[in-house]
């Protein structure tokens, strides 16, 4: 028998960088030990990959909105499946990191270093007059860091902000300051990072206080903000909290909140009490690295933007109704 020893070095090679993509996170679709959870994405400068994605969205279409830190925002199918891109109009001074879809069908960027809210066609069209904000300071309207923007029932626009300011600021939905409220500190109604915001049916604000570890609600259907409740505490066990940097409502009754810190998803109930998590520190389907924020689709699946993996993962239906108790956090 004869052997080809370049055929046999080359095919050694090639099991070599199949190892090395493997163990890197580098290879794209499913991946085990969990083929139920959809895994795409990977490190790059290329369309269709990331470098620390950190924002998510997702519009009636169920096409998904990313931002990374190159400044750009890329146009997936919930499959991962690049459609387009664009590159915000500046980024030096830093990168975006709020994405949401406005009641009039556009896209709201949170362009975090430069103080403003800018507004984009689904295509990538800039409207410039509808922009809020632009200056960097504490006046009305002016903004330090921002992290998210949401809407309530009449369109009224809700922005927070972090660095020496901690606050948020309301908006009418054509872009006039209506007033504001919070300041840095442990306090309630105070604000350590408040990072990500969702607007439920009542029009309660729910806020991920994200450096306090916890979660707070406020009812702005009247003419100021009024506290509702707080709940949780920075920790590792369930039911604890970990830099809370996105959360998001079904309408069922339950809160799904992206744990920066920890790793994970997290599961409550509308009082905060822990139905269980999902996700440990790892690059394996179903582990996470430092994820930065989630969306929901239109079959009910969830998206995580797996920020130091590069990726996101699509979590189905069927394990967010029954997560796993996990205690891999748990000290």
């Amino acid at each position: 028998m004869k052997f080809n020893l370049g055929t046999i070095h080359w095919r050694i090679a090639l099991v070599g960088l199949i190892c090395l993509a493997t163990a890197c996170g580098c290879l794209e679709g499913p991946t085990a030990p969990n083929q139920d959870i959809f895994v795409w994405g990977r490190r790059g400068l290329d369309d269709g990959r990331f470098m620390k994605p950190r924002a998510i969205t997702i519009d009636d279409q169920d096409r998904l909105y990313i931002v990374d830190k190159t400044a750009r925002v890329q146009v997936f199918d919930r499959d991962g499946t690049f459609l387009r891109g664009w590159r915000m109009p500046e980024f030096i001074q830093g990168k975006p990191c709020g994405l949401s879809i406005s009641q009039d069908g556009h896209l709201m960027v949170c362009d975090t270093h430069y103080f403003r809210v800018l507004f984009y066609t689904f295509e990538g069209e800039l409207i410039e007059e509808r922009t809020i904000g632009g200056v960097n300071g504490r006046g009305p309207g002016e903004f330090g860091f921002l992290t998210d923007a949401v809407q309530d029932s009449q369109g009224n626009i809700y922005v927070s902000e972090y660095g020496d300011y901690d606050r948020i600021q309301k908006f009418t939905p054509s872009g006039e300051y209506v007033y504001e409220w919070g300041e840095h500190g442990e306090e309630p109604g105070q604000f350590q990072r408040p990072q990500g915001l969702a607007m439920d049916a009542n029009d309660h604000l729910w806020v991920a206080d994200a450096s306090n570890g916890r979660i707070q609600i406020f009812d702005v259907s009247g003419n100021k903000p009024k506290l509702v409740r707080t709940w949780g505490k920075m920790g590792t066990k369930r039911g604890e909290l970990s830099y809370p940097y996105e959360i998001i409502l079904d309408g069922e009754g339950h809160v799904y909140v992206c744990e920066f810190g920890n790793h994970r998803i997290q599961k409550f109930d509308l009082e905060g009490n822990s139905l269980g998590t999902w996700g440990s520190a790892g690059k394996e389907s179903g582990q996470l690295h430092q994820p930065w924020a989630m969306c929901w689709d239109s079959k009910r699946a969830i998206h995580v933007v797996d920020s130091y993996n590069n990726r996101v993962q699509r979590f189905p239906s069927s394990q967010l109704d029954d997560p796993v108790p996990s205690i891999a956090n748990e000290k």
